[in-house]
């Protein structure tokens, strides 16, 4: 069901990218399947909320891509993806990443297991389309490791929820052995009203439909995230190629006015749980 795919994606696609970006930004002392053009294709499996801000989990698909091709990067979203036109030296102490970001979000849009939550009626696709800004730090505590900073910033153009989001991100990844690699990663999530109304207001009409409360939500940020994620390569040499298992777990938690939401506070929790593991392919 792809309606609740986008936080399943989130999860197994870092863990996807978490392969590539430190192996690929350093020096070679021999050729690996990093040097010049590579694809990472995975599949795998997650559990994850209904809908943002529910209790209710689902078991779901998990697919990721990610890679480089002529020049240009390639990096999963949530629903979506980002490229990264700025192509740097292997052994480029700070290296930079820049380019469009799009995304589906299908928050809402199909079923969300809660009776109640349904009869205030489903969300609309929203696309998502925008830019994406960073840099990394390379080699920080080995020559391996990579420190992450980045944004995204994406407004949506389908018509849904007609407003900006702003997605700042932090990720430190770092080997553990030649055959395995870990990233930690933190990551919020900025709205403005216009978002926040559409998907955790509830209007005198919703009130009447669900029995709850009226509420007027409000902009600002909506979320905050922390995960881990894992892969290990089954030949255990990350650098030739081949395949890996991965694993991810993430923890968000809502935030403010977005955590009090008759939605989240009455018939969800604030405390959201997402965890993926899968199987790639690096060539």
């Amino acid at each position: 069901m792809i309606h609740r795919t986008h936080a399943a994606l989130a999860a197994f696609a870092l863990a996807a990218i978490s392969v590539s970006p430190a192996l690929a930004q350093t020096p070679s002392t021999g050729e690996t399947v990093f040097d010049g053009d590579f694809l990472i294709v995975g599949a795998g499996a997650a559990v994850t909320p209904t809908y943002e801000g529910s209790d209710q989990y689902s078991v779901v698909a998990a697919p990721a891509l990610v890679g480089r091709l002529g020049g240009i990067g390639i990096a999963p979203r949530a629903g979506g993806i980002a490229l990264d036109f700025i192509s740097d030296p292997s052994d480029a102490k700070i290296s930079f990443q820049a380019g469009p970001v799009f995304r589906l979000r299908f928050d809402r849009h199909g079923k969300t297991k809660d009776e109640v939550v349904e009869r205030l009626g489903r969300r609309d696709v929203a696309w998502e389309v925008g830019g994406n800004v960073g840099f990394s730090i390379n080699r920080i505590t080995n020559p391996y490791d990579s420190l992450t900073f980045s944004v995204d910033v994406r407004r949506d153009v389908g018509g849904a929820h007609e407003s900006t989001v702003v997605t700042p991100n932090i990720s430190f990844l770092t080997p553990v052995s030649k055959g395995a690699i870990v990233a930690l990663n933190a990551s919020a999530e900025r709205v403005t009203g216009k978002y926040a109304r559409y998907y955790y207001s509830v209007s005198p009409t919703d009130s009447l439909a669900s029995g709850l409360p009226v509420y007027d939500a409000r902009g600002g940020w909506k979320n905050a995230s922390v995960g881990l994620l894992g892969a290990v390569d089954l030949d255990g040499d990350l650098t030739n190629g081949g395949f890996s298992v991965f694993a991810a777990g993430n923890y968000s938690r809502m935030l403010g006015n977005f955590r009090r939401a008759p939605i989240v506070d009455q018939r969800g929790s604030p405390n959201q749980w997402t965890g993926a593991i899968g199987i790639g392919y690096t060539f």
